[in-house]
């Protein structure tokens, strides 16, 4: 890994314990009033959500130091997991969430906890660039013998920079996206870098009004057997 990524899990190392302590100090607040819930329900929600990308910019280490396990995956499950944990904040927020599964075959050969993170990442980016009480849309179908799992969101324009990144298969640091409030391609940089493990392909396409973002995952061969 490069210097400036480096830099990075050494901030992530440092962030995670004041995180932990926040979360902790939220949930010891006693007799609250309803509004007082809401907010302390939403400190422990962001919190959670800042440690969960903390503890994937501490898994980029792992992926170099560590031979993590490749296994057939089925993929609905997982996705089902991850809409279940984020359905809060799409309601909280005014968002909408369709969600599409358009392929019979959906055994892929993965990581099941990389391809958790990969999918969160994605339809968090969805959820903040969606304006209110507008759709964001999770599809699973399958494109060529491969399963593709795509989020689409209805928000600015991805700049051409971004594309051309993606369109590559991969980003390689964090990057700043223009007209996209309160990104880092913090969430992008953790999926490109989850998926080239798992021999996946990340990519977007750029429509005219939002972005879909997508992971091309090849179907477990035991699933092929057996199917």
């Amino acid at each position: 890994m490069d210097v400036e990524v480096d830099g990075i899990l050494l901030a992530a190392r440092e962030l995670k314990q004041p995180l932990v302590t926040l979360r902790q100090l939220a949930l010891s607040f006693d007799d609250m009033d309803v509004p007082g819930e809401r907010i302390r329900g939403e400190m422990v929600s962001v919190s959670d959500r800042a440690i969960r990308q903390v503890n994937d910019l501490l898994k980029l280490r792992r992926l170099e130091s560590e031979c993590l396990e490749m296994e057939p995956v089925a993929v609905r499950p997982v996705c089902d997991e991850v809409v279940k944990e984020l359905t809060y904040l799409f309601r909280f927020n005014k968002r909408e969430l369709f969600i599409k599964y358009a392929s019979r075959d959906q055994v892929v050969n993965a990581n099941r906890d990389l391809l958790y993170s990969v999918v969160y990442n994605f339809l968090l980016n969805a959820m903040h660039y969606s304006g209110e009480e507008m759709q964001s849309e999770l599809v699973v179908k399958e494109v060529k013998d491969k399963i593709r799992i795509a989020v689409r969101d209805f928000g600015p324009a991805l700049p051409m920079d971004v594309w051309r990144e993606m369109k590559r298969g991969w980003v390689n640091k964090p990057i700043s996206i223009a007209m996209r409030p309160g990104s880092s391609g913090l969430g992008l940089f953790i999926a490109s870098k989850f998926s080239r493990y798992m021999n996946a392909e990340v990519g977007a396409v750029r429509h005219r009004d939002g972005t879909s973002f997508f992971v091309e995952l090849n179907k477990s061969k035991q699933a092929r057997l057996f199917g």
